[in-house]
């Protein structure tokens, strides 16, 4: 479209300027004809289209190396995947969560305040992707924050889980125990 509206104004100036004599060496078949009414050429056209085409094509492709980079990367029979909730979040604020696999730290993640927003709302965040051979594991998750009266809080829960062949989904979650007003921190497995 931008290559067209540059170069309606030529065309529109060589239609206004009295025909040059031809030259003896040059035929004048050889010279562009002016458009019809001021629509690009077919050629820009056609190359608008192309460039269209390939940048879709780009798109498609990159979408499809993504897939492929997350099966190579995570296969399901190995893929573990831990999942992060909160519900109601009278007695705890959340400022950062760590977690360890088998005495190895695979994620600390510091929340900002509308992180934290988005899982009292509702949200669920995908905190970590990783892989596991198959066989029993330890999972422990550290949750730091401010707790009841406003107090530094920091807890702990952990969860022994066998991994099997295919993809373990887990669930770190966050829930007022209202009786004792207290958080509560549990680690759900999604069987």
């Amino acid at each position: 479209m931008v290559c067209g509206a540059l170069l309606a104004p030529a065309w529109m100036a060589m239609a206004e300027t009295p025909p040059a004599p031809a030259a003896a060496d040059a035929p004048a078949a050889d010279a562009p004809a002016p458009p019809a009414s001021g629509a690009p050429p077919a050629e820009l056209k056609t190359l608008d289209q192309e460039v269209q085409g390939l940048k879709k094509d780009v798109v498609d492709l990159n979408k499809d190396l993504f897939v492929l980079q997350e099966q190579l990367l995570f296969p399901a029979n190995t893929q573990v995947a831990l999942y992060i909730s909160m519900d109601v979040g009278t007695f705890f604020a959340l400022d950062s969560v760590t977690v360890k696999i088998d005495n190895k730290e695979v994620k600390n993640y510091l929340y900002t305040a509308r992180e934290a927003d988005a899982l009292l709302k509702g949200g669920v965040q995908q905190i970590y992707l990783g892989n596991l051979k198959v066989g029993k594991h330890e999972l422990v998750a550290f949750f730091s924050g401010k707790g009841p009266v406003e107090r530094d809080y920091k807890r702990g829960a952990t969860i022994n889980f066998d991994k099997g062949v295919g993809a373990k989904y887990l669930e770190l979650k966050i829930t007022d125990r209202v009786p004792k007003h207290q958080p509560e921190f549990m680690i759900k497995d999604w069987e």
